[in-house]
C-alpha cells in the first residue's frame, strides 16, 4: 500500500498499549507481560488525547473501566478463569445503549435520556470481559455520513483535523484509528460502518441484517429496516473475534435471525477458486480519479492472491437513490420521532428537520412501492451471487473531505446527492441486508485513506473474512498510522 505519491510508507508504530491489537493484547497477558490496568491506562491516554483533537468522545467511562480493569487483574493474578475478551478495551457508538449511560445519539432531544438497559451487543461483550472505556460521537439520530452533531460538535478524521471523520460511526472509526483500543462498536444503516471506517483507514464490518441482535437496549432511532450493528478494527482477526461474541439470537429484536453461534477463521488462505465479481460504478456513479486508481491497484492484489476476477455488478436501477432509499429511509426516520413537534424539533439540524419533513410527506403508497423495488434490487443481488461468489466495489466514491460539511455534491465533474450522492456503494448493500466489509486499499494524493468494499450473500460473513485475510497479508495496513497518532500518542507509554 503506497502513501499517494507511489511510495511505500511504514512509518513507526506508536508505543501506547491502546494500539495493539486485540489478540496483541491477549497475548501480552498471557505473557504477564502487562495488565489491564496497563492498557487501560494507555488506552485512556489515547482517547484524552484524540478527543482533544478529533473530538471523538461523548460520554467518558474512565473511572468503570479502570475499577473493571483492577478486578481483572486481581482475577488473572489468581489464575481465575476470565472471558474471550477480558481486558480488551472496546468503545461504544453513541447510538448504542449501556446501561446507566447517557445516550444524546446525538440528538439535542435526548439530552436527558439514560437507559436502564443494555443493548444485546454490550450485554454480550461485558460477559466476554471486554472493558468499556467510553461512549463515542455519532450524527443526529444516525441520519448522516458524518458524525457532526447539534450535542457534540464536528468529529475531525485523524489522518487530517480538518477532514471528516466520515459517520455516522465517525467517534468509533478514529479512535480505532489513533490507537484508542483495538475494537469500536459501530451501527451502520446507509453505510456508517464503512464509510468512517474507509475515510479513518481502519477495517469496518457491517454483517447480515440481523445477525447482531439490537434489542432490548437499542431499538433504531432510524433507518429502522436498515440499520445493523458491527465491529470497526485495525485486524480481520479481531473483527472475526468481536463478531463471534456479538452475534446472535434474541427473540426481543424482530429482525433477530436465529443461527447457532459460529467461529470466523480469519487465516489468510489462497483465493484460488473464488469468483470475485467487480463493479467500479454499479452503472451509474460518479467516482473520484484516485479512488478509482486505488481500486484498479487492489484488483490486480486480488488477482495476485489467485482469486477469479471478472466486472460483473448487480446491475441496479439508477434512480434506486430517489425512488427506493430515500422513501424507505426518510420514511422510517420520521416514524422514529412521529411524536416530537416542531417545536421538539427546533433544536435540531435544519438538514435534519428537512429529511424528517420528508419522510412525513412520503405516502403509505410511497413506502410500499419502494419495499416493491427494494425488492426488485435485492433480486438482482440474488442473481449475482449465482454467478460470483462475492463482489468487490470502491467503498466510498470520494475520500474523507473538509470537516464540517455534509457531503459533496460534485465528483469529476459530475454532479449528485450532496447527502447520499458520493456513497453510492454503501447503501444499496443496506437495502439488501447483505454483509460488507471495508478495508483499506491506499491513498489519495493527500494521504487520506481509500477503502476497499467486499460484499458476501448473505450469512457468509466467512468469505468477507477469508478476502480480506488474504488481503490483508499481502498489503498490510495497520503498520499505517496517522500523523496525530505518531505526534500525540507515542511516547513510550507501553509497560512490560
Amino acid at each position: 500500500m503506497t502513501d499517494g505519491s507511489g511510495r511505500t510508507a511504514v512509518p513507526p508504530a506508536p508505543t501506547g498499549l491502546g494500539a495493539l491489537s486485540a489478540t496483541e493484547i491477549m497475548a501480552g497477558y498471557r505473557r504477564k507481560a502487562f495488565t489491564p490496568r496497563d492498557v487501560v491506562d494507555d488506552t485512556i491516554a489515547a482517547l484524552e488525547a484524540t478527543n482533544e483533537a478529533c473530538n471523538a468522545v461523548v460520554t467518558p467511562m474512565y473511572e468503570q473501566a479502570r475499577a473493571e480493569a483492577d478486578r481483572l487483574t486481581r482475577d488473572m493474578r489468581a489464575g481465575e478463569a476470565t472471558g474471550p475478551l477480558a481486558g480488551v478495551p472496546v468503545t461504544i457508538k453513541d447510538l448504542v445503549f449501556v446501561a446507566g449511560v447517557p445516550a444524546y445519539g446525538g440528538s439535542p432531544m435526548n439530552r436527558s435520556f439514560v437507559p436502564e438497559a443494555d443493548a444485546a451487543v454490550v450485554s454480550a461483550l461485558k460477559a466476554s470481559g471486554a472493558i468499556i472505556t467510553c461512549k463515542t460521537t455519532t450524527c443526529e439520530s444516525g441520519y448522516k455520513l458524518t458524525a457532526d452533531s447539534p450535542v457534540t460538535g464536528t468529529t475531525r478524521n485523524p489522518w487530517n483535523p480538518g477532514r471528516t471523520s466520515g459517520g455516522s460511526s465517525g467517534g468509533a472509526a478514529a479512535g480505532v484509528a489513533a490507537g484508542c483500543g483495538p475494537i469500536a462498536i459501530g451501527t451502520d444503516g446507509v453505510g456508517s460502518i464503512r464509510v468512517p471506517s474507509s475515510f479513518c483507514g481502519v477495517f469496518g464490518l457491517k454483517p447480515t441484517f440481523g445477525l447482531v441482535p439490537r434489542s432490548p437496549g437499542f431499538s433504531p432511532p432510524s433507518w429502522a429496516s436498515l440499520a445493523h450493528t458491527g465491529p470497526i478494527t485495525r485486524t480481520v482477526a479481531d473483527a472475526a473475534l468481536t463478531l463471534e461474541i456479538i452475534a446472535g439470537y434474541d427473540l426481543r429484536d424482530p429482525a433477530s435471525l436465529p443461527v447457532a453461534p459460529r467461529r470466523f477463521d480469519a487465516n489468510a488462505a489462497s483465493l484460488t477458486g473464488i469468483r470475485i465479481g467487480v463493479s467500479v460504478d454499479f452503472g451509474y456513479a460518479a467516482i473520484n480519479p484516485d479512488v478509482r486508481a486505488a481500486f484498479g491497484k487492489a484488483l490486480a492484489i486480488l488477482d495476485a492472491c489467485g482469486a477469479q476476477v471478472t466486472m460483473d455488478g448487480p446491475g441496479l436501477d439508477p434512480g434506486i437513490l430517489e425512488h427506493t432509499l430515500k422513501p424507505i429511509a426518510f420514511t422510517e426516520q420520521a416514524a422514529a420521532v412521529a411524536t416530537k413537534t416542531t417545536a421538539d424539533l427546533a433544536s435540531s439540524e435544519a438538514d435534519y428537520r428537512d429529511v424528517v419533513t420528508a419522510g412525513r410527506n412520503y405516502s403509505g403508497t410511497d413506502y410500499i412501492e419502494a419495499g416493491y423495488r427494494r425488492g426488485r434490487a435485492r433480486n438482482a443481488f440474488v442473481k449475482l451471487f449465482e454467478r460470483v461468489d462475492a463482489l468487490v466495489t470502491p467503498t466510498v466514491a470520494v475520500t474523507a473531505f473538509e470537516a464540517g460539511r455534509i457531503g459533496v455534491d460534485t465528483i469529476d465533474g459530475s454532479k449528485v446527492d450532496p447527502h447520499l450522492g458520493w456513497s453510492p456503494f454503501t447503501w444499496p448493500i443496506n437495502l439488501a441486508g447483505l454483509p460488507a466489509a471495508t478495508l483499506p486499499c491506499g491513498f489519495d494524493r493527500d494521504g487520506m485513506p481509500i477503502g476497499l468494499q467486499i460484499v458476501a450473500p448473505w450469512l457468509d460473513e466467512p468469505r468477507i473474512f477469508r478476502i480480506a485475510a488474504a488481503f490483508e497479508q499481502a498489503q498490510p495496513w495497520a503498520t499505517f498510522w496517522p500523523s496525530l497518532v505518531l505526534r500525540e500518542l507515542s511516547g513510550g507509554r507501553a509497560k512490560g
